[in-house]
């Protein structure tokens, strides 16, 4: 299998001891099927693997070969991307001279060096913690469930800014409301089969999805003349279920609902084939669930041609005539459904064409970036990528941390973090390009970024529900719920994606200080973008969680807008990720919202964002970052006193609506925030559904053990008195442990041995007879150690055995 190993082993007799496991091991698992002889020894595998560029490791992360790599060999070629070059060469120093490393029979190699040089032989990471990656070799293909057939094309689509501003779609009040047919009197011309509903649950993955050959869902053309469009969506991101013909260039199209679940239609994005440049289609979704949307005032479809990419490089662009949002006039006495139809004239005959609510970011397109960020020499050393968990269908959940590497631990240890993550709704992908535009710039030379990466360290999730991304959900995860309302879930294996993100926050806060957490989301009701916050109720931190939105405000003023911004925590979103990180002790906690729309602000004013648009958002949060932790405090107080007369000019609008009359003079600071701000029922939040019925009965049993931990733990120590009595217990075998050792060590000396065979008498006897005083006396004695009153000899832990040895002595006399 390896004849370079065959040759190396040939010349060398050295017996392994773990030959015939690592023999049995491989050929079980199917990499290994040569003779016995093949598999290189211990004694020469390093010397091979370092001499054979094969096997070497590319970039910053290896390639899963036939065998896994020599550790250290692999650890060289990782080192150098985080640290500094005379820490590396001190390690190179380490590894060449310590015996220990170079033991032929030593197997595992553990000895890690930190940041400053300093050697600690402990255990090194799991595995799963990194993310391999291969510059040549494939990236980890999503998992699907098995329930979704998946076609095997892979779809790419360029970047592109349009060179002139999109700007909304203007009503003539004309537009025609098509009446919705149906099958009964259209023809069906692509249908998915077997999509899981509400009525049951996810259960496995795999790779491609289901198994089989790959149905021909869109219908069979009967000839060149056939105007028929071919449909599919049966690829990442793509959710269309249903289209129906209804006339010659006419067609009604219903979504696919978030898996396991019968609602959340709102997202949508699929392909069509076979088209015709001169004649003009309708397209008609018939089943969206939202009474409000952006396509009621100006909001366009987004369409991609093919042939345009690859011959004119032009990528997504707004394109739609005819736009109505309205209700479906079909009453079948269930939940009411909501239509959106628009016309198109495609720009070339036989073009494959794409439509989508929004710019689409997939989770390949995640893992290509982040790949590239992987075996950039440069970035890949304060960029570290590992795994943060497995999704329910097994997809990687990344975590970057990005930081400069520090000097001095003092210096590590005063850095404060950022916390940022996005998609955790997977329709909506605007947080995704926010994100990229943020690592594109915090990755980047810039001297504000590499001051940025010098105080901060950033913890950063791209994609906390990859699971949704790549099915083509709205909202949801393959739980069937809504992820961002589970936030403080006792149930790691149903929702693992946030349950490791909050336990990940929770332990870097026990390390440093949060300054920030932000959460990227999109917003398909209102345009601009905004800032979700909590109100805080300390007076000496007053109005200081909205400084940032409204800096961040004043340096993209024609984009984001502070008026939209609300800070108002209610019950109903007591389990998103902005509040249970406030509650956990994050000051600056927000919910970033992007609309799907765009801009009605400035120079940008009615006309549709860009992915640049949003991207730019990306480094405003870096800039405002610098603004917010500026040394000056100039700019943080010109904000509290801007955002003092936009209260006091609120609460004056609230009392004039409800018309009264008040003095706000002196005590107008007292007024609670709450009742001066409306709610967020404005914003795309829904609410839980709570938890799956097969899940109920697990988290009822999970919470039984946990209240019965808790009250068993509590038994133990009920009363202040049962507390000191189990402190005087402790206190009696810790002395009574030094009155043995200082026995012993008299006995060694020539004391007579009779004190050591009446001590445990003495024991029992005083325990009997002083138990009273003693309780009294011990509590006052730890008093006197923790506040340092006593001086004398009680606080000397070098005459301490002696001054028990006397008490007891004298206590054996009387």
């Amino acid at each position: 299998m390896f004849p370079a190993l065959e040759t190396e082993v040939k010349q060398e007799s050295l017996p392994d001891p773990y030959e015939d496991f690592m023999y049995h091991h491989l050929q079980y698992y199917g990499y290994f099927k040569g003779h016995r002889g093949s598999l290189p020894t211990s004694a020469t595998h390093q010397h091979v693997w370092k001499n054979n560029p094969r096997y070497l490791l590319s970039g910053s992360f290896g390639e899963r070969q036939g065998m896994v790599p020599d550790p250290l060999q692999k650890e060289k070629l990782l080192w150098p991307t985080c640290i500094s070059s005379p820490v590396h060469r001190q390690i190179e120093a380490v590894s060449r001279d310590s015996l220990m490393l170079s033991s032929p029979l030593l197997k595992s190699r553990q000895l890690l060096h930190d940041e400053f040089g300093e050697v600690s032989p402990c255990l090194r990471e799991p595995r799963d913690l990194f993310t391999f990656f291969s510059s040549s070799g494939p990236l980890q293909a999503p998992r699907w469930p098995i329930e979704c057939e998946v076609i095997k094309e892979n779809l790419h689509h360029i970047e592109w800014v349009p060179p002139q501003p999109e700007y909304f779609y203007q009503p003539t009040g004309n537009e025609k409301l098509p009446e919705i047919v149906g099958e009964e009197k259209g023809t069906v011309v692509f249908q998915l089969d077997s999509v899981p509903t509400g009525g049951s649950y996810f259960t496995s993955s795999r790779v491609g999805g289901k198994r089989g050959i790959i149905k021909e869902l869109a219908v069979t053309l009967q000839g060149p003349e056939d105007k028929t469009l071919l449909f599919e969506s049966r690829f990442e991101s793509g959710n269309l279920q249903k289209a129906v013909r209804v006339d010659t260039y006419e067609y009604e199209l219903t979504l696919r609902t978030d898996l396991y679940t019968n609602k959340h239609t709102q997202w949508f994005y699929f392909r069509v084939q076979n088209t015709r440049k001169d004649a003009t289609y309708r397209f008609t979704i018939v089943n969206l669930l939202k009474p409000k949307s952006l396509y009621t005032i100006g909001m366009k479809p987004l369409m991609y041609s093919q042939l345009d990419a690859k011959t004119h490089n032009i990528g997504w662009r707004r394109e739609g005539n005819e736009i109505r949002y309205y209700k479906n006039n079909r009453d079948d006495g269930q939940q009411a459904f909501y239509c959106l139809t628009w016309t198109i004239q495609f720009p070339h005959d036989q073009d494959t064409c794409f439509f989508a609510h929004f710019y689409p970011y997939t989770y390949t397109d995640l893992q290509c970036y982040l790949l590239s960020v992987a075996n950039n020499p440069v970035q890949s050393r304060f960029c570290k990528l590992r795994t943060l968990c497995r999704s329910l269908a097994g997809n990687t959940v990344y975590l970057l941390t990005i930081t400069n590497p520090s000097r001095t631990p003092q210096e590590a240890a005063a850095k404060k973090a950022v916390v940022l993550s996005a998609r955790v709704h997977p329709g909506e992908s605007n947080g995704s390009w926010i994100m990229k535009g943020f690592l594109d710039f915090i990755l980047s030379n810039s001297p504000d970024a590499q001051l940025l990466r010098d105080i901060f360290v950033f913890k950063v999730v791209p994609m906390l529900n990859p699971d949704g991304v790549i099915v083509g959900n709205y909202r949801c995860s393959l739980a069937g719920r809504d992820l961002n309302r589970h936030y403080k879930t006792i149930l790691k294996e149903s929702f693992p994606c946030i349950w490791y993100t909050r336990n990940m926050i929770k332990r870097l806060l026990e390390e440093r200080e949060v300054l920030l957490y932000c959460d990227f989301h999109g917003h398909s009701r209102k345009n601009n973008i905004f800032l979700y916050g909590c109100n805080n109720n300390d007076r000496k931190y007053w109005l200081h969680e909205r400084v940032f939105p409204l800096m961040l405000s004043k340096n993209a003023p024609d984009k984001f807008s502070f008026h939209s911004c609300n800070f108002k925590v209610q019950k109903c979103k007591e389990g998103t990720g902005r509040v249970v990180m406030w509650r956990m002790g994050i000051l600056n906690s927000y919910t970033m919202e992007s609309t799907f729309g765009g801009s009605t602000l400035g120079n940008k004013r009615d006309t549709h964002f860009t992915t640049e648009d949003l991207k730019s958002l990306g480094y405003h949060v870096c800039d405002t970052l610098l603004d917010f932790c500026d040394p000056d405090r100039t700019k943080f107080m010109q904000c509290l006193t801007e955002l003092k007369e936009l209260l006091q000019q609120e609460i004056h609008k609230k009392f004039n609506e409800l018309g009264q009359d008040m003095d706000l003079e002196g005590s107008w600071s007292d007024i609670c925030l709450s009742d001066i701000e409306s709610s967020t029922s404005g914003s795309d939040s829904s609410l839980s559904d709570g938890l799956p019925v097969h899940l109920l009965n697990v988290a009822d049993e999970l919470n039984q053990k946990k209240k019965m931990y808790k009250k068993k733990k509590k038994k133990l120590l009920q009363t202040r008195k049962q507390r000191n009595e189990q402190y005087q217990k402790n206190n009696w075998m810790q002395e009574l442990k030094l009155t043995e050792d200082a026995l012993s060590f008299q006995e060694r000396a020539g004391f007579a041995s009779s004190t050591l065979q009446k001590q445990p008498t003495f024991f029992r006897n005083s325990e009997n007879a002083s138990s009273s005083a003693m309780r009294n006396e011990k509590p006052r004695l730890n008093e006197s150690r923790l506040h340092g009153r006593d001086k004398g000899t009680s606080l000397d832990p070098s005459k301490m055995p002696s001054l028990i040895l006397t008490k007891n002595k004298e206590r054996m006399q009387v």
